[in-house]
């Protein structure tokens, strides 16, 4: 009997495919949410686990990932993408260099990069709906997103119910940092361990951070051009 999609890592992967294309951002959201909810952890400590759009830029430069689609702002990014990606990040995580992934990549078809990327997330990769992106700002949006935030909607709280009888879930995250989880979420009806979901709120919490040091960076230097035009 043939495993349903959720149980066989192949399957649940193919399941991405449909939520393509993805813009930059979205793809980069997407492929670290994947590694983290698969439990994916580097042997080379000095790999980044997690891509980000700056790292995805730099691939397609070195030719590692294929050029997107469209330019600019009208840029996407397709299945194969996803899949170069992650790639990419998993072999980095084995200790392959760049020069080695990047022969690797060149040599395999795209069956086969499909195959060795379901082999290394595992069953502890989430089928999309399931996908633990937390908040507004950290999910994709456009059709991805509207797919990915469908099991946010399905756990929001029904009108009357009554918050004092709830119970809840402590999850560490952080220093200075708690989440606080009803017990009828669907995070812990899915059984989603608190390890998994603390993972996913600090990397959102250190992307929110890393754009706001980005952009008051940005402001800075405007300020300083201006002040320099000034004189």
């Amino acid at each position: 009997m043939a495993e349903s999609p959720g149980t066989d890592p192949l399957a649940t992967l193919r399941e991405y495919r449909a939520l393509a294309p993805w813009s930059l951002r979205d793809l980069a959201t997407v492929a670290a949410a994947m590694l983290a909810s698969s439990g994916v952890r580097p042997v080379n400590a000095a790999a980044q686990p997690r891509p980000n759009e700056r790292t995805i830029r730099f691939y397609v430069t070195r030719g590692l990932v294929a050029p997107p689609d469209g330019r600019g702002t009208a840029a996407t990014y397709s299945y194969r993408h996803l899949l170069q990606v992650l790639t990419i990040k998993l072999r980095q995580m084995e200790g392959a260099t760049l020069t080695v992934i990047s022969r690797e990549l060149a040599e395999q078809t795209g069956d086969v990069l499909e195959r060795r990327v379901a082999a290394a997330l595992g069953a502890g990769l989430p089928m999309p709906s399931r996908l633990p992106l937390l908040g507004e700002d950290a999910a994709p949006r456009g059709r991805q997103g509207r797919a990915l935030h469908s099991w946010l909607a399905a756990s929001a709280p029904e009108a009357g119910t009554a918050p004092s009888s709830a119970k809840w879930q402590r999850v560490q995250v952080g220093r200075g940092l708690e989440l606080h989880v009803q017990e009828e979420h669907t995070l812990v009806r899915h059984g989603i361990d608190p390890e998994t979901i603390a993972e996913a709120v600090r990397l959102t919490v250190a992307r929110l951070v890393a754009e706001r040091e980005a952009s008051a960076s940005t402001h800075r230097v405007a300020s300083l051009t201006a002040s320099a035009f000034e004189r």
